[in-house]
């Protein structure tokens, strides 16, 4: 080990391990540095009910992961991360038994829109089919960072990105689609009526169709380990159950670069009120199932999706969603479920399955939304609740207790709202830098968000070598 490493890595997650592995990769001696007994950050996988029923606390199904520039560009096949796709991606079911699907077909997903709305979901979708590749490296990164790489379709998306789902679906005629659209849109924790939540609902839908929704092999743990596998092979050090309280408890090193909140990077680091202007946003009430047989959807398809929406309108979407910002208690939750055991036996006993829902609800909210919850599960799965075998329950308390990104139980690690949308941090040409010229920030509180797909670690790595290399 050298005298002065070159850079200390403070947090697991997918972000702070993506870091840790294009610096190491690139020859700098690196050190991670995680407060858990193991690593992951939100990608994790525990058995939380029964055992041998192995659930994922907080993401399961990976769009942005498979699609992701930065994890293309290591060999995590080759460190045990192998994607498993369901046969539809996304089912969206309402109440009159049918519902919206999104596959690898356009046509196919265009269709269960119904008639009236094929022809205007292909238009939506057309101009960026095939080129997954461009459009992900464009947007997955902050937006004034060099030019785009395709700028045709840059813009033409950008056009449609800003716009709120509101105002995108009225190209819609139907609920279905609307519905659908709002449902895609609803991944920002934030009402589908604010700026921007368009591009949220547009970018997922292609992610269906180009790279689909998989789950990882085992569970999400799979991508943290193979991401760690890979940054000891390129000779970096991780030590777990290690929580840094104060930069000085680090070793010396020439950068520091941190996988956590704003609030917790500028405690540690001695920052002061650098990001006191930075806001976080609602929060989720989340349940992990342990089931004795698959969900009961009425749907047929729900039966086929690795992830199932629950929300019968766009209304409704957007009242829950709004509900949860303003700080009220849930009533007819939007909900988000995922049930990776279709795909992935290994994740529960034969016959049985792993199943997961959550709903929003406002920051910090210290109320039990099971009842809820289940209620509205079961009006598109009549029966559900006669197949939990257990179930652990987790609102914003618990969801900060087990990942301390998750302020007030963010999952998000901020707000999607205002100028905060495009602008995370806060307004910097490099947001991956802060006051201290040493230290970095590289977690999803950056450019280009939340999501399990390292594309924050990436960039915070690029600015950080690149310091590196000019001193």
């Amino acid at each position: 080990m050298p005298s002065m490493l070159d850079a200390v890595i403070v947090g697991s997650g997918p972000n702070g391990l993506t870091a840790a592995a294009e610096l190491a990769r690139r020859g700098f001696a690196v050190e991670v540095f995680e407060a858990a007994e193991t690593v992951g950050g939100g990608a994790r996988t525990e058995e939380l009910t029964l055992p041998g029923f192995r659930h994922d606390p907080c993401s399961a199904v990976h769009p942005l992961g498979i699609g992701s520039p930065a994890f293309a560009g290591m060999p995590l096949a080759r460190h045990g991360l192998e994607w498993l796709q369901p046969e539809l991606a996304l089912a969206h079911p309402f109440p009159d038994g049918s519902a919206a699907v999104l596959t690898g077909s356009v046509g196919e997903s265009a269709m269960s829109l119904g008639a009236a709305d094929a022809g205007a979901y292909r238009r939506l979708v057309a101009p960026f089919i095939g080129h997954w590749d461009t459009l992900a490296e464009d947007f997955l990164r902050t937006p004034w960072d060099g030019l785009p790489r395709d700028p045709y379709r840059w813009v033409r998306f950008g056009l449609d990105a800003l716009q709120p789902v509101t105002l995108l679906s009225r190209r819609f005629r139907g609920a279905k689609a609307r519905g659908l659209m709002a449902g895609l849109g609803a991944h920002a924790i934030a009402p589908v009526s604010g700026v921007a939540t368009g591009g949220i609902a547009l970018l997922f839908a292609l992610a269906a169709h180009e790279r689909g929704w998989p789950v990882p092999r085992g569970g999400s743990q799979a991508i943290s380990d193979a991401l760690a596998s890979y940054t000891r092979e390129q000779g970096g050090t991780i030590r777990t159950g290690t929580e840094v309280k104060r930069l000085d408890e680090l070793p010396p090193a020439r950068a520091y670069v941190f996988d956590t909140s704003p609030t917790a990077l500028a405690r540690i680091a001695g920052l002061g009120h650098a990001y006191r202007d930075y806001r976080y946003g609602a929060s989720c009430f989340k349940i992990d199932y342990a089931l004795s047989g698959p969900v009961p959807w009425t749907a047929q398809e729900a039966r086929r999706a690795g992830t199932v929406h629950i929300g019968p309108t766009a209304g409704e979407i957007d009242a829950a969603l709004s509900a949860a910002v303003a700080g009220r208690d849930p009533s007819v939750p939007f909900l988000i479920t995922a049930q990776p055991s279709l795909v992935d036996p290994s994740r529960a006993p034969e016959g049985r399955h792993v199943f997961w829902a959550y709903g929003h609800v406002p920051a910090g909210w210290e109320g039990d939304a099971t009842d809820v919850i289940e209620r509205q599960l079961e009006r598109f799965a009549p029966g559900f609740r006669d197949l939990v075998l257990a179930r652990a329950v987790a609102g914003p308390p618990q969801l900060a207790a087990r990942n301390a990104n998750y302020v007030g139980g963010d999952i998000a690690c901020g707000a999607f709202s205002g100028l905060q949308t495009v602008i995370r941090p806060k307004l910097a040409r490099v947001p991956y830098a802060t006051a201290h010229p040493a230290v970095f920030l590289c977690s999803s509180a950056t450019p280009p968000g939340p999501g399990v797909h390292g594309m924050s670690g990436h960039h915070a790595a690029k600015a950080v070598w690149r310091r590196l290399r000019a001193v």
